[in-house]
């Protein structure tokens, strides 16, 4: 277990710190590019809210608004060029995972001249790594991805169907302001949808990362657990703030950093659904919940102690009298229940997508993340057919 950790991100976290915007961003910049996505943040009122604390601050702002789910290339591209003309010195996440995602690129975008989409690794001779970036303040409006506190950002290429990732420290955000009363609002199945992005953030570490991590276990199984008790509270009653404040919490836990020192984390299930919505543009959370229970029965033929731990830990089955794989098999039906109940699609069917592009979406998974012999990184490694079959139990 030998890891370096960085993680230079401040957070400002709890109810009601949204006021305390323009503060923070003052001390970054004097004109902000607020970026948006689709307007549940002007509906909702929390727009109007960022800009009166930016204004009592002496800030002004340019926006760009409309960031799409899956954020694409395009998006970056356009935000970029609205900092540059407007001269924007700092930039404003204000949404969910793909509204920060985009606003990270952005920032890199605005100080690179060459083509944005060089930005993201997807595999091509010209990949520049972004080393400097406007500064970035993450006010997320929906516990997910956790992108708000990382480094990371995943965009989507709507012409050559590629999604894909770049993850460096010039993309950490200065501040994270985390304000969970601005998640009340989201919608039962987005919240559903943001709680399997958490759960599948822990799991790809617990699953496909290094052995001799028992620190690291009990936390991911923590996360996991507090994810799934108080998001079954979150999307039985939203305006639960207690709920939405633990979920917003394992968001964040899930993907700064703490739980994945020193695991060297690999995500298989990330990458495949990172294949399935690039063509389909599905929900993201959606697509893990798909996704998910099909890996896991793959992988716990594999690895069947490590899903029995699983299965005693979280769920707290017991041991007696069952074999590591059965026991594991039954925690996966038990997580995939778990999935249904709240409102996630289990099945590809549900979401309209069939077997007729398997191939191309295996292709596309393992495009990125892949060993010498083009499998797809994960524990264990996954050759094109083990994705198809994976795929073909998930219809």
């Amino acid at each position: 277990m030998n890891f370096e950790f960085y993680n230079p991100t401040k957070m400002v976290f709890g109810a009601g710190v949204l006021s305390r915007l323009g503060e923070i961003v003052g001390q970054y910049g004097k004109k902000a590019l607020i970026v948006t996505g689709g307007g549940s943040v002007k509906r909702s009122g929390t727009f109007a809210k960022a800009v009166e604390s930016l204004a009592k601050a002496g800030i002004t702002y340019a926006e760009c608004s409309g960031v799409e789910p899956n954020p694409r290339i395009t998006s970056v591209t356009r935000g970029a060029k609205i900092a540059r003309e407007e001269g924007c010195d700092v930039i404003i996440a204000l949404g969910g995972g793909s509204t920060m995602d985009a606003s990270k690129v952005m920032a890199a975008a605005v100080l690179y001249d060459g083509d944005p989409w060089n930005l993201i690794g997807h595999g091509q001779a010209d990949w520049h790594i972004p080393t400097k970036a406007l500064p970035i303040i993450t006010v997320p409006t929906l516990a997910a991805t956790g992108s708000e506190m990382n480094g990371g950002a995943v965009i989507s290429n709507a012409e050559t169907k590629v999604k894909s990732f770049v993850k460096t420290s010039a993309l950490f955000p200065k501040v994270a302001l985390v304000d969970s009363e601005l998640t009340l609002t989201v919608p039962k199945d987005q919240t559903a949808y943001g709680v399997c992005d958490i759960i599948t953030h822990v799991m790809e570490g617990y699953f496909n990362g290094i052995d001799g991590t028992p620190i690291q276990d009990r936390w991911a199984e923590g996360v996991i657990i507090n994810a799934m008790e108080y998001g079954r509270k979150a999307v039985a009653d939203g305006s639960d703030l207690e709920a939405r404040t633990q979920v917003q919490w394992a968001s964040i836990v899930g993907l700064n950093g703490w739980v994945q020192a020193g695991v060297n984390t690999l995500s298989p299930m990330h990458m495949i659904e990172h294949a399935l919505s690039a063509h389909h543009d599905i929900t993201h959370g959606a697509g893990l919940a798909i996704v998910g229970p099909a890996w896991m029965r793959f992988a716990a033929k594999h690895r069947p102690q490590r899903f029995a731990q699983f299965a005693e830990r979280v769920f707290g089955f017991s041991t007696e009298g069952k074999d590591d794989l059965e026991l594991g098999l039954k925690a996966i039906d038990a997580y995939e229940e778990f999935l249904r109940n709240i409102g996630c699609p289990t099945h590809l069917s549900e979401v309209g997508i069939g077997d007729d592009q398997f191939e191309q979406y295996a292709k596309d998974a393992a495009l990125v993340a892949h060993d010498n012999e083009g499998r797809l990184l994960a524990r264990p490694a996954m050759t094109m057919d083990d994705i198809v079959g994976v795929l073909r139990s998930a219809l």
